[in-house]
């Protein structure tokens, strides 16, 4: 792998996301996209799926285009970035877009192509990391933290993803993020597809 492009990719994070924290506690953000990156690792030597996995929030939350991501890093990493970018739909407050978005997102996740699907479980994997010690500090009350308060409408987002990442079943990510999620969603109702409908 070639260590300078990565760490640029890196440096480059790190301006972007500069003075963001994240939601679960007083954590500098660029915490979330490098251990996003270390998860990919464990899953792919493929350079452009790391840095993807560096990068895969500048976009959507910062002020960083994705011709940026192309001009910086080229068409796959683009590629790879784009497919982990929600549409905020910024003319709606978050917590009204919520449903919205992650239907988007789950339907981009149907075709994704595998080295996608590594990025997107190493970054629910971090995010769960994160659920579970809130989980274990707050129980259900942690949702009240999060632009979707409803827990049940959560278990189906992540649950959801889990059904359409088995194509990484056999990668120690997916075990963490399937025992995590059973651990954080145990005492939530699930809804179906057609529940939340």
């Amino acid at each position: 792998m070639d260590e300078a492009r990565i760490n640029k990719a890196i440096d480059f994070a790190a301006q972007a996301h500069h003075g963001q924290f994240r939601k679960m506690g007083d954590i500098p953000y660029i915490w979330h996209p490098l251990e996003v990156a270390s998860i990919c690792m464990q899953m792919t030597h493929d350079e452009d799926v790391i840095i993807a996995g560096v990068l895969h929030d500048t976009v959507e939350d910062t002020e960083v285009s994705i011709e940026d991501i192309e001009r910086e890093f080229g068409p796959r990493v683009r590629s790879f970035v784009s497919s982990e970018t929600e549409d905020k739909h910024p003319e709606l407050p978050p917590a009204n877009s919520w449903l919205q978005r992650k239907r988007e997102s789950v339907l981009d996740l149907l075709d994704a192509p595998l080295e996608a699907k590594i990025i997107w479980l190493a970054d629910k994997v971090s995010n769960m990391r994160s659920f579970h010690g809130m989980y274990l500090e707050m129980g259900d009350r942690m949702w009240e933290n999060f632009n979707m308060k409803d827990a049940r409408m959560q278990k189906w987002y992540y649950t959801r993803i889990l059904s359409l990442v088995t194509d990484l079943k056999d990668r120690a990510p997916y075990a963490e993020f399937k025992w995590r999620v059973n651990e954080v969603f145990k005492n939530v109702e699930y809804l179906s597809d057609a529940d939340k409908l």
